[in-house]
Parts: structure tokens; C-alpha cells; sequence
């Protein structure tokens, strides 16, 4: 909801950086050290190191802004590139969640089989979500061939149909999710029910195009 409203503030910030960043790394280096970032950080999380996984989680969502952001200056954006972008985000959002139900019970928080039935709901829910998503991209993509323009702001390597939660949306609730585990069952619950708004938005959005 808030990615293309936020999308100028976020080029604003990124873009001066790219001119720091030393020819000899190519932006799939900054992809690879994004995804490295993230998935240490859940690591961390599933440890119970709150301050280093926030960190990390930091430096991951850094790192994945200035990725595109040096790829787009430099003129090498690339389907390759985009594809591991998305693949690493993937991999790093789908491990949060269980991540953090582990920190829980490493804390010894109750109502353990709640908690893993939230976090089981959240990821049946990102799948059926990545799958509207992609299969929209995917007409998209194809309409756009066809009628030669674009049809949405792209703000990924592949188009996607704005929704309630999206990117930002999705950041703000993982980073709480790190920094407070013991709510991870709660919190998922919630991002469930938002991410199901977005997965009806989109498929009220898409039946009568498909027709």
C-alpha cells in the first residue's frame, strides 16, 4: 500500500549512495551480502540475540534498496538480478516468522501449538499470496507485450498489483516480530488477516480482467 507513495524517498536516499559504492562491486554482490545479512539475522533471532538480529535485519533491508538502486545507475539491471533478489527476500520473509516462534520458545513463552499454528497460517498464506501475485505478474507482463506501455509502476523486477500490505507494510510488522518474539504468535495472526485482505484485493482485481 505504501511502497509507491514511499517510492521517491526511498530513490532520494539511495541513489547519492550508489556514487560510494566502488566499481569492483557489481550489484549482485550486494544482493548476495543482502541475503546473507538476512538470513544471519534470523539466525540470530532463533538464537534469542534480539539487538544482533535487528541489526541484521537493518543491513538486509539496506542492502536490498541500494542492490536495484546501483543496478539501475550502472545500467546492469538484469533478469538474472532480479530473480535472486526476489529469491533471497523470499527465502528471509518466509524464515522470520519461524524464526521467531523459535526465539519464543526458547523463552519459554506458553501456548506453544498457538504458536505454531499462527506461524503455519502465515506461511500457507505468503504461498497462496506469492501465487496471485505471480500469476498476475504474469499477465501483466503479457498485456504490457501486447499494448507495448506498462501497465503498473514497477517496483520490483516483475510487476505486482498493489494491495494493503506489500513490502514496507510487510517490514515494519517483521521488524517488530524480531524485536518483540514473545508477540510472534499474535503478530502473525495479524499479518495473516492482512495479507488475506491483499490476496482478495487482488483476485476482485483480477477476475474481471481475466474476463
Amino acid at each position: 500500500m505504501l511502497d509507491i507513495t514511499l517510492r521517491p524517498l526511498k530513490d532520494n536516499v539511495f541513489d547519492p549512495l550508489t556514487k560510494l559504492i566502488p566499481a569492483s562491486v557489481k550489484p549482485l554482490h550486494i544482493t548476495l551480502a543482502a541475503f546473507i545479512a538476512g538470513i544471519s539475522g534470523c539466525y540470530c533471532a532463533a538464537t534469542g540475540s534480539v539487538g544482533m538480529s535487528l541489526t541484521l535485519w537493518a543491513l538486509n533491508r539496506v542492502l536490498d534498496c541500494l542492490d536495484g538502486a546501483v543496478a539501475r545507475r550502472r545500467n546492469q539491471v538484469s533478469d538474472l538480478g532480479g530473480f535472486l533478489d526476489l529469491l533471497g527476500d523470499f527465502i528471509v520473509y518466509s524464515s522470520i516468522p519461524i524464526s521467531c516462534a523459535l526465539a519464543a520458545q526458547k523463552l519459554g513463552i506458553p501456548f506453544p501449538n498457538g504458536r505454531w499454528l499462527a506461524v503455519a497460517m502465515l506461511e500457507a498464506s505468503f504461498h497462496i499470496n506469492n501465487f496471485v501475485l505471480f500469476y498476475i505478474a504474469t499477465i501483466l507482463e503479457k498485456s504490457k507485450a501486447a499494448r507495448k506501455e506498462s501497465v503498473v509502476k514497477e517496483l520490483t523486477s516483475v510487476s505486482m498489483r498493489p494491495a494493503l500490505i506489500e513490502g514496507t507494510e510487510s517490514a515494519i510488522i517483521f521488524t517488530a516480530m524480531l524485536a518483540y518474539p514473545q508477540y510472534a504468535r499474535e503478530l502473525s495472526w495479524f499479518m495473516v488477516v492482512l495479507v488475506s485482505v491483499g490476496i482478495a484485493q487482488r483476485v476482485v482485481w483480477v477476475v474481471p480482467f481475466l474476463k
